[in-house]
């Protein structure tokens, strides 16, 4: 793609930064955006900017939100004995579309994975024992999936809660979840009996 002019060439290299998007689908996707009438590209360009001054991360619960806390944390109505730690917001939004769970959520903002870097420090533990040491929660539900660094953070959690906060109960999701699954991907009849069907941890 050396050929191509610069400011096609800076397009490509900025959309081909973004996970799962390689230097091919980076340039289509530029293309696409040239062959748009210069107001829909537009809009699309003033889509992204506003979503990235639009949006912000709930003070609580460490998801995306247009104000903090969000509409799920400022909800009197949720259970707040119950509280579901998923990995990453789209994790959350599943469970969330389900309708069954009513308690509140906590993402960790990703899994605990030695090989790529990724440590407990890196993630949103001390939020979480912020939550478990005010005393209203009772149950900690693990969703992380069934993949290796879910069930190296799984049993990091385990550990934390055990030695700091024994009166919390940690459960997770049964039922349904293959080995190496993700909570994003599951459909939500294997999400509902995973949720119904909890075990202890």
């Amino acid at each position: 793609m050396s050929r191509l002019p610069a400011p096609l060439q800076e397009a490509v290299d900025q959309l081909s930064s973004l996970p799962g998007i390689g230097p091919k689908s980076a340039l289509r996707i530029a293309l696409t955006l040239l062959k748009m009438p210069p107001e829909k590209a537009r809009n699309v360009g003033g889509s992204i900017i506003e979503l990235r001054e639009s949006l912000c991360m709930c003070e609580d619960c460490a998801s995306l939100a247009e104000a903090s806390p969000c509409a799920i944390c400022a909800d009197p109505s949720r259970d707040r004995t119950r509280l579901c730690l998923v990995s990453e917001w789209d994790a959350l939004l599943t469970l969330e579309d389900m309708g069954m769970f009513k308690g509140r959520y906590l993402v960790l903002g990703g899994l605990i994975s030695p090989l790529d870097g990724v440590e407990p420090g890196h993630l949103e533990f001390d939020r979480l024992r912020k939550h478990l040491a005010n005393g209203e929660i009772t149950e900690l539900i693990l969703a992380l999936g069934a993949t290796m660094d879910a069930e190296t953070t799984a049993s990091h959690v385990k550990n934390m809660v055990a030695k700091e906060f024994p009166n919390v109960s940690v459960t997770r999701l049964a039922q349904g979840i293959p080995i190496g699954g993700e909570v994003k991907y599951m459909d939500k009849e294997t999400l509902r009996q995973s949720l119904l069907h909890r075990q202890d941890v």
